[in-house]
């Protein structure tokens, strides 16, 4: 499918300027100290990403405006500037450190989207503690599986959650203290290892020394999951700030005016990167919504807070576009001035409809868990090319090495899409497991496990992971080819490509599709799919095979799960499914 660039687009109503002035000159001059020199250092040259996040807004006009809208689920609002920012961080690393923390205990949090999530994570930064964020979606057996491999001492939750947690707690003997936040006031009577955010925050001074942590001092861990074992813990460092406010200012384009909107939750690595630390590092304004998803509900969101700069998910996006452009023009959008996604590439649908939606294009942009932040991206000063991940971060050394992972690959030859190690936000180790993480890379090279190609003016094309890639008479067909061709028709609203055993194929490919509404699945309508993917892509990568669900299993940062489609079609096992979209 070949689309034409979507020229340097219209970034805003507000004639903003993007940040990256001069895309090419930073290519040619970077250096990731000139980032260093933008920061607030702790005395003594450490560094901490609490600090950099909150405290180091004291110092400017910062310290009044709102760090935080919140939208609860009842519809109740709340705003917290920097100012009350800091002192409720500090009040609970108090708590924190009057329950015997010390500087690399393990805190993990097990919450809702509540204002006290990101108080907690951000306070046990202060005290030198490692953080988990976990899904407050999660069953016992993922929360299990994360707190028996990190080793976590303090669990922070909420009376909701408590079941599981008392269910599992025999088998956590490193599980010290249970902090319960009790927002609703429900009366819940603490057990004896047991205690209450509140009252731990009403006793607490708003004072506090930041532990002298160093850059490279672990700071967060985010469990990724894969097709069999455990899931492993991708740890990461203080340094990662560095990541993340260059990225948040460069590729989101986030200005001191923006009020900001990123929609994933703290439990995936988005919700930490660009829902806490790369906004807030900036001194940007930003919207946490606890309420659930529907597209009236979100569009009511970004009226009501005049959201100018929006950070989501493809899965949403095709969901909104489910939902038809009827129910966006039913709100008043004009204050959006730029949109970006991640979690899985784009289809070029997606970004040509946010066109025909909101007037702008979605930006796409690459990264992974062990990346830490954004590392390919599509940029506000330059074309989009639908369906491209974009050109590499300035500081990033992107390419596509062969089978061998020795040698790079010229523009056009699909490949193993690997990067130069050595960025700041660059995972340190898996938990545990510093066998597997060393497996990760060769020589200079980290191997992202992920097949892709570039082209000659540099753009990055994703193929599909590695472990995805289907061989069909001993061609290589990338899924995500034919899920894009298969979402261009008007009846499609996902696709979910997998490669099935054949004798003389060796492998021939099956579509899973749900609908979008309206539509009912039949044969006839089957049948015109098929013929439509015929028209767009070539023979060997047209769907053998088109199936019908309600809806497609994805991960709860939005990812199709095709290893999950897959092992349920040839009754294979599933693998780790804790990370999958209730």
């Amino acid at each position: 499918m070949n689309y034409e660039p979507i020229e340097k687009p219209k970034i805003d109503s507000m004639t903003v300027k993007p940040n990256l002035a001069d895309y090419q000159a930073m290519r040619g001059g970077f250096d990731w100290r000139e980032i260093d020199a933008q920061l607030d250092w702790l005395d003594g040259g450490g560094l901490n990403i609490a600090h950099e996040v909150i405290d180091r807004h004291l110092k400017t006009a910062r310290r009044d405006a709102v760090a935080l809208f919140f939208e609860g689920k009842d519809g109740a609002s709340e705003e917290y500037t920097f100012g009350d920012m800091s002192k409720l961080t500090n009040r609970f690393a108090n708590a924190l450190t009057g329950l015997g923390v010390k500087k690399g205990d393990r805190v993990f949090t097990y919450l809702d989207r509540t204002p006290e999530l990101y108080i907690a994570l951000l306070g046990a930064l202060k005290c030198g503690a490692i953080i988990g964020p976990l899904f407050s979606a999660f069953g016992p057996d993922a929360v299990t599986d994360r707190l028996q491999d990190s080793g976590a001492r303090v669990l922070l939750t909420n009376p909701r959650l408590l079941k599981t947690v008392h269910e599992i707690q025999p088998g956590l003997p490193d599980l010290e203290r249970i902090i319960i936040v009790d927002r609703e006031n429900c009366g819940y009577e603490f057990g004896e290892t047991e205690v209450g955010y509140a009252q731990m925050m009403e006793s607490a001074s708003d004072e506090f020394d930041i532990v002298g942590t160093d850059k490279e001092d672990f700071a967060i861990m985010h469990y990724t999951s894969g097709t069999t074992g455990k899931p492993k813990g991708a740890a990461h460092v203080h340094q990662a700030i560095v990541g993340h406010y260059a990225t948040a200012k460069y590729v989101l384009d986030l200005h001191p005016e923006d009020i900001y909107w990123c929609t994933a939750d703290p439990g995936w690595v988005t919700g930490t990167s660009y829902g806490i630390f790369g906004p807030w590092s900036n001194g940007i304004s930003q919207v946490v919504y606890e309420g659930p998803f529907t597209a009236a509900n979100w569009y009511k969101i970004i009226e009501k807070y005049k959201v100018t700069a929006w950070y989501t998910a493809p899965t949403a996006i095709r969901m909104l576009m489910k939902a038809g452009e009827k129910v966006a023009g039913q709100h008043d959008l004009s204050s959006l001035r730029y949109l970006c996604s991640v979690g899985e590439p784009l289809n070029p649908e997606a970004v040509l409809w946010g066109v025909k939606a909101f007037g702008l294009p979605f930006h796409d942009n690459w990264w992974q868990t062990e990346t830490g932040c954004i590392q390919i991206a599509n940029y506000a000063i330059q074309d989009i090319k639908p369906g491209s991940m974009g050109r590499p971060f300035p500081g990033v050394t992107a390419a596509i090495l062969d089978e061998s992972c020795e040698e790079e690959l010229p523009p056009g030859e699909e490949g193993n899409l690997a990067l130069k190690a050595g960025w700041p936000s660059m995972f340190r180790t898996y938990w545990n497991k510093d066998e597997l993480y060393r497996s990760k890379f060769k020589g200079q090279w980290y191997i992202t496990g992920d097949r892709a190609k570039m082209d000659e003016s540099g753009y990055f094309w994703f193929v599909g992971r590695a472990d995805d890639v289907i061989n069909t008479t001993g061609h290589l067909v990338g899924p995500f080819e034919v899920e894009s061709a298969l979402i261009e028709h008007p009846a499609v609203a996902e696709a979910g490509v997998i490669g099935v055993p054949d004798k003389l194929a060796g492998e021939v490919i099956k579509a899973f599709i749900s609908l979008k509404d309206g539509f009912i699945d039949t044969p006839r309508l089957r049948q015109e799919i098929k013929q439509f993917a015929r028209k767009k892509l070539a023979a060997l990568s047209c769907p053998r095979e088109i199936e019908v669900l309600p809806g497609l299993p994805k991960t709860r940062s939005g990812k199709i799960m095709r290893r999950l489609l897959k092992a349920r079609e040839l009754g294979l096992p599933e693998g780790d499914i804790s990370t999958l979209e209730d």
